[in-house]
């Protein structure tokens, strides 16, 4: 039993992995809701540019990537200053895709490999169910997480028990920049 845990070399991935006081963090294709309070004239949806910045009325090249909608409404709030008196600012992901750092990827042997934006309390089957599953390929059980968080260690992950026989039990929670990947079996 013990040769299972460590299956492909690596130590099982912990089944939880989330911290509880996450703050999701802007990055390059997210919309934001930005509103000001009494000057709907400065409120609006604006989306983040690729170079990571945001432009609303009277507020040109702001910053928006890496940060928190809090922090990025205190910002706004900051340069409305020279035109508003006091102004009360609201901003709200109403899109999500988050920077690079903060996305899943699935890559190998998954029916769609792709990127997502990562959700608290996300797991490997909320993943795998986005990715479309494995393909008649995979060998699911020697998956392998690259957890970006913890320096990129390897955990092992037993998607096939997961997802063809039922064991919940490998259902584990994923971290922001983990990276999925499934090898292709040799039979």
């Amino acid at each position: 039993m013990a040769g299972c845990a460590t299956q492909g070399g690596h130590p099982a991935a912990p089944v939880g992995a989330a911290s509880p006081d996450y703050n999701y963090i802007v990055g390059p294709g997210d919309m934001l809701s930005i509103n000001v309070w009494r000057n709907p004239e400065l409120s609006g949806s604006v989306p983040v540019r690729p170079d990571g910045k945001v432009s609303t009325p009277l507020v040109d090249e702001m910053v928006a990537q890496g940060k928190t909608s809090t922090q990025i409404a205190r910002d706004v709030e900051k340069a409305l200053g020279k035109y508003v008196r006091d102004p009360v600012v609201t901003v709200i992901v109403t899109s999500f895709v988050g920077p690079y750092s903060e996305q899943i990827r699935v890559v190998g042997e998954a029916a769609k490999p792709q990127f997502l934006p990562f959700k608290q309390k996300m797991t490997v089957l909320d993943v795998m169910i986005a990715a479309g599953g494995l393909t008649d390929f995979a060998d699911g059980n020697n998956a392998t997480i690259v957890r970006a968080a913890e320096n990129n260690k390897r955990y092992t992950v037993r998607l096939n028990d997961l997802l063809k026989r039922g064991d919940i039990a490998a259902n584990v929670e994923v971290l922001p920049g983990d990276i999925l990947i499934i090898p292709q079996s040799w039979f």
